[in-house]
């Protein structure tokens, strides 16, 4: 699954992070395992956790020893929204260029 649509319009680890997130929305994620699905270098993953976090799009819970990472409920979409699947050439061109 992915971001809602809004949210698409961010730096592309921003929107890998988020994607992440909401594959695994309900039971949330460690540092770890966003890295492992995540394929970018850990400064640029942090700077990202760091921005999506200050934008209030992700929350960070600890538990005793192990913080997890949860997106932001506006950030995940309806069970009945329609996906992004179906996007254009030019938005998949878009999605994939560094800006």
């Amino acid at each position: 699954m992915r971001a809602k649509r809004e949210y698409r319009d961010r730096d592309s680890v921003e929107v890998s992070v988020l994607d992440a997130l909401v594959d695994r929305s309900e039971e949330g994620m460690t540092v770890f395992e966003i890295r492992s699905h995540v394929e970018e270098d850990i400064d640029d993953l942090e700077g990202a956790l760091a921005t999506l976090k200050e934008d209030q799009l992700i929350t960070v819970d600890e538990n005793g020893d192990r913080t997890v990472i949860k997106p932001d409920d506006r950030v995940v979409p309806d069970p009945g929204e329609p996906q992004d699947d179906d996007q254009s050439v030019f938005d998949r061109v878009r999605d994939r260029l560094p800006f």
